[in-house]
Formats: C-alpha cells, structure tokens, sequence
C-alpha cells in the first residue's frame, strides 16, 4: 500500500514538472483567442486590444476567431471542448452568467468544464434611443413607450444577453411592453438602432460613445448602481424613475477547464499586467470601461456570484429563452 501511495506521488510529482516545463516555454505557437460575438461589438474590441498586446509581448501572433451564435454559447462550447493546452482561449461577456440560468440546456458546463483567466473589464451600460424618439429622459422614454403598447423595439446582442435581461427588467419594473429584436452582437444591434429599424438598447459606450458624440444616438441613462466616474453627468437608471434597476457588465478571459494551473496563472498574470498599462488602461477608460485584471482564483468566485444573481432575477422577471 505505502509502495503504491509512494509511486502515484512521484507519479504525481512528475506530472507537475512537466506542467511547470510546459509553461515556462508557452507559448511557442500561435494562440487563438475565441470571441463568441460578432466582430465590432464590446467584447471584440476588448479582445482584439488584448491580442494585439499579447502577441507583442510574447512574439507569438494571437489571433482572434469571431464565432457568434446563441447568445455567445456557440464559440464557449468551441473553446471548453478545445484542447486543454493554452492555444485556445475565449474572451466572455457577463450575458455568459445569465445563459446559465435562463437556458435549460447548454452544450458545457460554465463552472465546471472552463478555467478562469482574468475579468479584463469592468464598465456600465447605457440607455441609447434613436433621435426620432420624443423623449428626453428615461421617464419621457417610459411614457412614450406606454403610450404605444408592444410598438416600441429594443435590440441586444442575443436571447438572454445582459442587453436582452435589461430590456425585460426596464419593462417589468415600468410596466410597459416592449418587443425584443434578438442580433448576433452589439454592433449589428447598434447599426439597426441607428438606421431607426429599432427605437432602443442597452450597450457599452466602448460600442455607442462615437455615435452618442455624433448625435446619431441619444443617451439617456447608465445602468450601474452609481454614476460612472468616466460620465458624471448621466444619472442612473434608479435615478432617472426605475427603482432596483442595477446592471454591471464586464469582459473575461477562460481557457478550457483542464489547462495546467501554471500556464492559467502565465496568462493571467500577463494578460493582468497589460491591462493595467498606460495605453491600454487609458484607452479603455475612454472608452467607458475599467481595467480589472485580477487572479483565477478572483475571476472564478466572480463569475459564480454573478451567475447566482442572474439566475434569481431570471426567474423573479420570468426571462425566457426566445
């Protein structure tokens, strides 16, 4: 018995030493970096930003691989069935936490079979109207759309999307009835609301901002429980007439769940430590997100916290999947 306890130590051993070799020379390949949404969105952007400085600093290219579909679940059940090396990687959306609650069967298992990386971002939503809409203010939105029951359309990124739940809270906490227009990212949505085909989102500034400044959209509200430092003069949603409503979005980084715990830490550290420089720390901020870039370990209790939220307000709302 001491024999065989003795040999799946060394067993054991020798398998954490190959681990710790494996990730002191990683990445010696090209890494690809799974984006579940369509290009042009806030997760794409945030990824794109990410690889560009991580193929710098490693001189391996990282290439990005927009695979959008289902709400994101297309390209994350892509990445927890890739081989648990380190050249497959995704970068998430906080929507990923409410597809666990909202679907009652999803192709993986987001807790069990991925491995966090780092949340990269940390940034707030923002209520966009197109600018034929007569309304000034969350309150006026809220009497317009009262006014013309089921005529009003919001878009979002997909069915169960942070954009999507915020759209259906807006609504049942005004009472009011809104038609949900489902799109394969944030930015299809975007261009449809600025073509006038849907009369209102929930999006990122990363995505809206360079349309807000041009006047082809129209802001109204941010959807954080307080104001955002980068946009001091927008009230909150609870602010501006909707009491309770409160929604974070955030970006993240997983790999699939069976990568060596030393190459997760490689890429976390790393990816952690380009967050936070000046040029892209700067660059997010202008664009309405904060720079998180925090442990595995962090990022993992995170992600469960906000799956635990999600799936109660999921079902205090009756959120379902279109």
């Amino acid at each position: 018995m001491k024999r065989q306890i003795s040999q799946l130590f060394i067993l054991f051993l020798l398998i954490g030493l190959c681990h710790a070799a494996s990730a002191q020379t990683y990445p010696t390949k090209p890494i690809r970096l799974i984006v579940p949404f369509a290009p042009g969105g806030g997760t794409d952007i945030t990824a794109r930003a990410v690889a560009q400085k991580l193929g710098e600093s490693w001189g391996q290219t990282v290439v990005p691989d927009n695979r959008p579909g289902a709400n994101g679940t297309i390209g994350v059940d892509i990445t927890a069935k890739s081989a648990p090396d380190g050249y497959t990687i995704s970068m998430i959306s906080s929507s990923h936490a409410v597809n666990v609650g909202l679907y009652t069967k999803l192709p993986y298992d987001l807790l069990r079979d991925l491995a966090p990386v780092t949340q990269a971002t940390s940034q707030p939503y923002v209520m966009v109207i197109h600018p034929s809409v007569p309304a000034k203010s969350v309150k006026e939105f809220i009497a317009y759309a009262r006014s013309k029951p089921g005529g009003v359309n919001y878009g979002s990124s997909g069915t169960g999307g942070i954009a999507h739940l915020g759209g259906a809270l807006l609504g049942f906490i005004a009472g009011i009835e809104m038609v949900h227009i489902p799109y394969k990212g944030g930015a299809p949505s975007t261009m449809d609301l600025i073509a006038g085909q849907i009369q209102m989102q929930l999006g990122t500034l990363l995505l809206t901002g360079p349309h807000i400044k041009s006047g082809k959209l129209r802001v109204l509200a941010v959807t954080t429980p307080k104001r955002w430092p980068g946009t001091p003069e927008l009230p909150t949603m609870q602010e501006a007439g909707v009491p309770g409503f409160a929604i974070t979005q955030w970006y993240g980084m997983l790999a699939p769940a069976k990568t060596p715990p030393a190459i997760v830490n490689k890429l976390s550290k790393e990816i952690s430590r380009l967050l936070h420089q000046p040029e892209v720390k700067d660059k997010l901020a202008a664009d309405g997100a904060d720079a998180v870039g925090n442990t595995p370990a962090e990022f993992g209790a995170h992600i469960k916290s906000e799956v635990a939220k999600y799936g109660k307000l999921v079902k205090q709302i009756g959120l379902k999947a279109e």
